[in-house]
């Protein structure tokens, strides 16, 4: 059933190609071929399509294959239509006159029924330039000189609502149905914190009225991201440089705010970056992507308490599947392109695929499969795009000639609940095409060292994925990474101790022995000959040394080689010493 099409725009124009199982050009969509396209855009349901080819904006149905609207607005350079395809929102470049007086407006909005234009505004900035609708289109708001005017019900000639506060730098409204909320951000300025609020329309009278508020200090920009049942927002703050000097990435922090009151700050385990922050869709769990490399992910509750940690790996983005019960954990960008694609119900991995130098990921709205991409302006070479299912297997690629370029490629979408939740899969499904197996790289080595052999030392310590559920019958809250190390440590010496006492039964001819003996460094017992006293001092220090090393391993520390071979090295250490100190 060739139900979702990819629409790929670039130098040899624009085009719709079917998903699986075809993957043949859409006859439904007649391919522009112009080389000026810069503007596309479905609308929420899939239905219409726009586009700009630097003569006119297009819209068409895709369904029907047929051209609804062309409006004469060659400068187009971003599109959006509105949730309930009632209008069709465009934008082209600010521009004032020679005269240096002002500009005309270069924000229009249209009647998709009567292609007739509603309304012009002046929107000098390209950053946030769309008017944002509620799901239902009772209510749009645009921010407009820091402040959030509402419009209800696409009458644009009256505003029906101001929200202002010193200075709104940024909103969102809330998905879903009504009420709608609006989350809003305010920067600090001399001194004063900045802060997120939480209001529901039309309730805007002062700080009391509002649902939740959060300040925090260290932020220069904010991510806001709602939950798709509108119940808590996710808030990124950012700061262009970080004070200390770790990071070239600024610093940031994760901050949540529920709209019934409650807020707090992400307690993340691991010091750096936050590369990604993820909603599942179920809006009940989150997951975050941080830490320097190799990064840490781990998905948290609604309390912010860790639910999974999938440990340490080469990864700066997480994507969760439109039905919310697969997660793509992927290292794009300046890493090699790695994927782990793990089932969420069970937290078990899937498979591990490699898409080297892509720009681009997305799921389609089958949850089922995904399309990966390389374009330019980001990579000038290699341009083209794969569509893979879950499972690893690579169903279709595409790659345009050396001397083209390939700019946007993405899926038709389609309205929540078309296609239905289907079971995870493991097994790889089949496909015509190779498994996308890269070389491993090999690691650098110094010419000094090439013909020795590798050893396997590691420049970090890789953590392995671990379930942060509590336990049946355990306590409530989760244990953390220290709480489980000073764990494993207790139980390693207790166990230890009890060797001791198990070994202290046998009598004097000891095979092991206890920890207590190996810590006094003066020997409790001479032999009369001072040179054999000293091997003595040598063996017990030497099994101390051991000790401490069984120890760490105990706890999960990875060990050297060199460490291991000591470890080994053990019985016949005990037996030297127990030969010395019998008089053998």
């Amino acid at each position: 059933n060739e139900l979702f099409p990819l629409a790929v725009r670039g130098s040899e124009g624009l085009y719709m190609v079917n998903g699986p199982p075809s993957f043949t050009e859409s006859v439904a969509f007649q391919r522009d071929s112009g080389k000026n396209c810069k503007a596309v855009a479905f609308s929420k349901d899939g239905s219409l399509f726009g586009w700009c080819n630097g003569e006119k904006v297009n819209v068409v149905n895709v369904t029907r294959a047929e051209l609804l609207h062309s409006f004469d607005l060659p400068k187009t350079v971003c599109l959006e239509f509105s949730p309930k395809n009632n209008i069709l929102a465009t934008w082209q470049a600010y521009a004032t006159a020679k005269d240096g007086t002002a500009g005309v407006p270069n924000l229009q909005l249209h009647d998709l029924r009567t292609g007739k234009c509603l309304k012009s505004f002046v929107q000098k900035k390209m950053q946030n330039w769309c008017p944002c609708w509620a799901e239902d289109e009772s209510i749009c708001a645009r921010n407009v000189n820091n402040e959030v005017h509402f419009f209800e019900n696409n009458n644009f000639n009256t505003i029906a609502n101001k929200l202002h506060l010193q200075k709104v730098s940024d909103f969102v409204l809330s998905p879903g149905a009504q009420p709608t909320k609006v989350a809003v951000y305010v920067p600090g300025s001399k001194g004063a914190p900045s802060f997120v609020r939480l209001y529901q329309y039309p309730n805007f009278g002062g700080p009391q009225s509002a649902l939740a508020n959060k300040s925090f200090f260290k932020a220069d920009k904010v991510t806001m991201l709602w939950n798709k049942k509108a119940t808590a927002v996710l808030v990124v703050a950012s700061t262009e440089v970080d004070k200390s000097g770790a990071s070239y990435y600024g610093e940031q922090t994760l901050h949540y705010l529920a709209a019934s009151g409650e807020s707090a700050v992400v307690q993340l385990p691991k010091n750096g970056p936050i590369y990604d922050v993820a909603w599942n869709p179920n809006s009940v769990e989150f997951c975050a992507v941080y830490g320097f490399m190799p990064a840490k992910a781990t998905v948290f509750n609604l309390k912010c308490d860790p639910v999974f940690d999938f440990g340490t790996g080469p990864r700066n983005a997480a994507y969760y599947s439109p039905h919310g019960h697969i997660l793509v954990l992927a290292g794009f960008g300046n890493l090699r392109g790695q994927m782990e694609v793990w089932d969420v119900k069970n937290y078990k991995l899937i498979s591990k695929p490699v898409a080297s130098d892509s720009t681009y990921f997305a799921w389609c709205p089958d949850g089922e499969h995904i399309v990966t991409a390389t374009c330019a302006p980001r990579l000038r070479v290699g341009n083209g795009y794969k569509i893979w299912h879950y499972t690893g297997s690579v169903l279709h690629s595409h790659e345009v000639p050396a001397d083209q370029e390939m700019w946007q490629v993405f899926w038709q979408p389609f309205l929540d609940g078309v296609f239905p939740e289907r079971a995870v899969r493991y097994q790889a499904v089949p496909s015509e095409l190779p498994r996308a197996e890269p070389s491993p790289a090999q690691a650098y080595r110094p010419p000094a060292l090439r013909n020795r052999p590798a050893t396997s030392s590691k420049l970090h310590e890789e953590e392995p994925p671990q379930n942060m559920k509590p336990q049946l019958g355990g306590s409530d809250k989760p244990v953390s990474k220290i709480a489980l190390k000073n764990q494993r440590k207790h139980e390693a010496k207790k166990a230890a101790k009890q060797e001791a006492k198990a070994d202290a039964h046998q009598g004097p001819a000891q095979v092991r022995t206890p920890p207590n003996i190996l810590q006094n460094t003066v020997p409790a017992m001479t032999t009369g000959d001072p040179e054999v006293d000293k091997k003595i001092k040598n063996l017990k220090k030497k099994l101390k040394a051991i000790e401490q090393l069984k120890e760490q391993a105990a706890a999960g520390k990875q060990l050297e080689k060199n460490q291991v071979e000591k470890i080994q090295k053990e019985g016949a250490l005990l037996k030297e010493l127990e030969d010395l100190e019998l008089g053998v």
